[in-house]
């Protein structure tokens, strides 16, 4: 009766093993990597905020000077290649400021301060230093920053995720062939990208106290990375 327990139970163990088996047979092994693509181009386009500041104790002179320079840098922005739908204005605020006495530490009444800032597109870098000296010289004394950007991003794009599917294919590739083992078919796809945006800072005085003569500022583009990443899951054999 013993021997008949002894083999029934072994029976059972070989046919739990098998069944083990089967079903690691039956699974789909895989391998997960990342890739990233980055291209570098040359912007073709920059953004300018440009703006007038004038301070005065009389409310109406202040708005009044501010809306004769600002009117001056726009014209003066057009006049020099810049069209009117590339002109926006981005701020224009009136508030008012106290003043007082260094020794006694009184006010000495309010002084009202105005901004009027626009925001402009420049469509031809080789204009870009002249414009902002100009945007100077015709009253501005308020340039936040210069920042640069394709117009068309597609192709670079499109190069950039191609590089990331290369780089994700020769890890995989790599990794399977340390591991001894060959890729199958893709399992799974995902994909960011990013195209950052690069800045070059300007300040400058402007108005009736500009000199009447300038040298351009210094603006150098450089180049813009465009980034895509993707990452990818292989089976693997």
């Amino acid at each position: 009766m013993r021997s008949k327990y002894l083999i029934l139970a072994s029976a059972l163990i070989l046919a739990v093993a098998l069944s083990a088996c089967g079903t690691a047979a039956g699974q789909t092994r895989s391998l997960s990597v990342s890739g990233t693509g980055t291209v570098s181009l040359a912007p073709d386009i920059a953004y300018i905020n440009i703006g007038v500041h004038t301070e005065n104790p009389d409310i109406a002179q202040a708005v009044s000077s501010n809306n004769s320079l600002a009117q001056a840098v726009v014209t003066a922005l057009q006049n020099n290649g810049v069209d009117a739908k590339d002109i926006q204005t981005s701020n224009f605020s009136v508030y008012s400021t106290q003043s007082y006495d260094k020794l006694t530490g009184q006010s000495t009444g309010s002084t009202f301060a105005v901004d009027n800032t626009v925001y402009v597109t420049v469509r031809d870098l080789g204009k870009l230093a002249g414009l902002l000296d100009t945007a100077i010289k015709a009253g501005a004394n308020n340039i936040n920053s210069v920042s640069f950007d394709l117009s068309d991003k597609t192709a670079g794009m499109q190069q950039a995720r191609q590089k990331a599917m290369d780089d994700a294919g020769s890890l995989a590739a790599e990794l399977a062939k340390s591991a001894g083992l060959s890729l199958g078919g893709i399992q799974n796809l995902s994909y960011s990208e990013s195209g950052p945006v690069y800045y070059a800072y300007a300040m400058g005085g402007g108005g009736s106290s500009a000199p009447s003569a300038s040298v351009a500022a210094p603006i150098n583009p450089g180049q813009i990375q465009l980034t895509a990443t993707v990452s990818v899951t292989y089976e693997v054999k």
